[in-house]
């Protein structure tokens, strides 16, 4: 008696297939043996976040302020055509332009540690304190208060210096 194989596209089909219960469990069980990932996803999604809201703040802005900086902007929505940002806009531009030089650096290494098998005593505190260094930055950088916003820079700089080393180390023991 023969077994009768799906074939073609069907064939295809059933290997992604798996019954929910089954995916769910595995990975519950790659988060628990991997629990510094699990802080790695939470950090990328507040960081992520964080970069979002200021992309987004300085549209909105531009747009309850009715000027455009784009030709095409300016005539689709009836608006004159400046230049130059409002100065807000270009706070919270400098704001964006300053996490992304420290948080895709941070993220590239927060993901080779984790690859790495590093420790979630080390990654849960790097993380942590990395991530409210940058929120508290951000924060800070839109209020222009010194030298408060320089001492959060210097925090997130220092986490992404002990990370590295982190990783350099688990690298050479390796």
């Amino acid at each position: 008696m023969s077994v009768r194989r799906p074939s073609g596209r069907q064939a295809r089909c059933q290997m992604f297939r798996a019954p929910r219960g089954s995916i769910a469990m595995q990975r519950s069980v790659w988060i628990a043996a991997h629990p510094a990932f699990l802080a790695y996803a939470i950090t990328c999604t507040v960081l992520c976040v964080n970069l979002l809201m200021l992309w987004v703040s300085s549209g909105a802005i531009r747009a309850k302020g009715r000027v455009a900086i784009n030709p095409e902007d300016g005539a689709r929505f009836g608006v004159p055509v400046s230049e130059f940002d409002p100065p807000i806009v270009a706070r919270l531009l400098r704001a964006h332009r300053n996490a992304e030089a420290t948080i895709y650096p941070f993220l590239l290494l927060g993901l080779l540690y984790v690859f790495l098998g590093g420790s979630p005593a080390i990654a849960i505190p790097i993380f942590t304190i990395f991530v409210a260094a940058r929120i508290v930055h951000s924060i800070i950088y839109l209020k222009a208060i010194q030298p408060w916003r320089t001492i959060a820079f210097a925090v997130s700089l220092l986490a992404i210096v002990v990370l590295m080393g982190a990783v350099v180390h688990d690298l050479i023991v390796a």
